[in-house]
């Protein structure tokens, strides 16, 4: 379990550091798109779609990395104050029951959701936009299985972590 655990963690790893790149061009693309539109009273449609393409990228493919990290929207209550032990409670329950069916539902979908855009050729709508829209579409269900898997890491950390909580359970109680 321990090597599952270390691989998925890996593999988020690069592609949130890879990813984390794009945070950049997405500035950079921003920055002459301001410069564009301030001295040269220009704009286009392409550059436009180009910043929301980029920050979906770097949403979609690094949500497996902030969950890794625990950089994720949590309404947290209780959950800090909680033991280790129930802290892995919550964890598995909530990757079980929660968060992996709904992505396993969202992946399925989503995956055919870019099949037919790629099938109809779909590019932008608007003049000057970019073409291949499908290529975006198809960050989803790529983004939301790099987060399937680190919610498989987590299900598998929290039953370690159960499984070592009840075994100094178990000592302590032998003594």
């Amino acid at each position: 379990m321990k090597k599952i655990i270390r691989i998925i963690d890996q593999i988020n790893e690069m592609v949130g550091k890879t990813v984390s790149w794009l945070t950049l061009l997405l500035v950079l693309v921003v920055c002459l798109e301001v410069i564009r539109r301030t001295f040269f009273n220009t704009t286009s449609i392409w550059s436009m779609e180009l910043q929301w393409h980029i920050f979906s990228l770097i949403f979609l493919l690094g949500a497996g990395y902030a969950l890794k990290h625990d950089r994720h929207v949590r309404v947290d209550l209780f959950y800090t104050n909680f033991s280790k032990r129930d802290q892995a409670w919550v964890n598995l329950f909530g990757s079980i029951l929660l968060l992996t069916p709904w992505l396993l539902v969202t992946i399925y979908f989503s995956f055919y959701y870019a099949l037919d855009s790629w099938q109809l050729g779909e590019g932008s709508p608007d003049p000057g936009g970019l073409p291949a829209r499908y290529l975006i579409k198809f960050a989803v269900p790529i983004g939301l299985s790099f987060l399937l898997l680190q919610a498989i890491s987590i299900i598998l950390s929290s039953l370690l972590i159960l499984r070592e909580t009840a075994a100094e359970t178990s000592l302590k109680t032998k003594h």
